[in-house]
């Protein structure tokens, strides 16, 4: 299909069976995107050739689509032959990624208000980009499908049944396309099959979280019907009490729409060091012994310290550990203050290796007699984007 949905694509594959798959992955305030020529069947990231890519920061909103659009100019005189977009909610309806459609971009509109800083922007791209490249299939890759493998007890509310079925309200997770890639990534960097495994993948960015895999699959994440609960993220809070909602709205007047502004945007870092959301600022602020800023640090560690103590207990034990995201690849510092103190699950961190860890290729940061072995893996949402759409559009041949 189109991107307007309605004509059929003819041969999409290129030259030698290559597909030139541009892969547009926006994030809350962030626009990534790379240009590959993949195989059919995806193959490995080391297969695949990067034509083109960039990296945008500190974009928000109508920002984040203009640069995709500027993306795109750049790329189809390289011969982009399908888009990729990162959506983030998919809600029940999706198992699998998605041709664009109307009825598709229909979906992804009725679950706007589920994730109000990914779904307008996914919609705004992909609509934009039928206008830039109107003849070209393009193909939605969700975050929530990796976690379609949740069993029902780490899925379910505790809600009534005639509140919660027919409203879906239920827990769905995301960061799945990263979550997807570093297990198999891990995988590979310890020489074993995922049969058997049990992995905790921490996710570490702007937003961020944590995932819980066995047997390669997930099977808990620490984020929920939307973006929002789970870890303390850059200008979101994270997990609280859903009295303290009530609370705003019935004794400080808080309306749905303030509370919304407070809890996504204003949280978070951002809220509890009450300067920045970027831990490079609050880093060097921690270390001049600003409180505010080294409490930010703590809390925000703490949480996914947290985190993994608890999927160690739900997988029944750990088999590794694995560190991806931004912050994650970026700050030895960071990395140090997740990992103390879990001693007692067999986690003995190189303080030497963690130095020289970082966003350019996987590495072992654990100590070589450490019972479970810790890797940061740089998550490549791009070429994961990029394999999904080959995959589809080969198998639709």
């Amino acid at each position: 299909m189109s991107l307007r949905g309605s004509e059929e694509v003819d041969e999409p594959l290129g030259r030698d069976g290559a597909m030139n798959i541009l892969a547009l992955n926006p994030g809350s305030g962030t626009l990534r995107y790379k240009l590959l020529a993949m195989s059919p069947d995806g193959g490995r990231p080391r297969d695949a050739t990067v034509l083109k890519e960039g990296n945008i920061d500190h974009v928000h909103g109508a920002a984040i689509t203009r640069a995709a659009e500027g993306a795109i100019a750049e790329c189809l005189p390289f011969g982009v032959e399908a888009i990729g977009y990162r959506v983030v909610h998919g809600g029940s309806r999706f198992d699998g990624p998605a041709l664009v459609t109307p009825e598709v971009l229909d979906a992804i509109r009725d679950l706007a208000d589920l994730a109000p800083l990914h779904n307008p922007i996914d919609l705004a791209i992909i609509e934009a980009a039928s206008g830039r490249a109107p003849g070209l299939p393009g193909v939605a890759v969700f975050d929530t499908v990796f976690h379609r493998t949740m069993p029902e007890v780490a899925w379910h509310y505790a809600l009534p049944a005639e509140v919660g079925a027919g409203a879906e309200l239920r827990r769905y997770g995301f960061h799945g396309i990263a979550h997807r890639y570093v297990a198999e990534r891990l995988l590979e960097c310890l020489q074993r099959g995922a049969e058997g495994s049990r992995f905790v993948l921490c996710h570490l960015g702007g937003g961020a979280s944590v995932c819980a895999t066995r047997d390669g699959r997930s099977v808990d994440t620490s984020m929920g019907f939307t973006p929002l609960e789970g870890l303390v993220m850059s200008t979101r809070c994270g997990d609280v009490d859903p009295g303290l909602v009530l609370h705003l709205i019935r004794h400080q007047g808080m309306t749905p729409d303030s509370v919304l502004e407070l809890l996504y945007k204003k949280s978070g870092l951002l809220g509890l060091s009450g300067q920045s959301d970027d831990i490079r600022d609050l880093e060097p602020a921690a270390a001049r012994d600003d409180r505010r800023a080294r409490l930010a640090l703590e809390v925000q560690a703490y949480r996914v310290r947290k985190a993994i103590g608890a999927y160690a207990a739900a997988l029944g034990g750990l088999d590794a550990i694995a560190l991806s995201g931004a912050l994650a690849e970026n700050s030895a510092a960071l990395r140090g203050r997740v990992l103390s103190n879990l001693e007692f699950l067999g986690v003995s961190l190189d303080a030497d290796r963690n130095r020289a860890a970082g966003p350019d290729a996987s590495s072992q940061i654990s100590a070589d007699g450490s019972a479970v072995p810790v890797w940061v893996v740089p998550a490549d949402e791009e070429w994961q984007i990029a394999r999904e759409v080959a995959e589809l559009l080969s198998a639709g041949r």
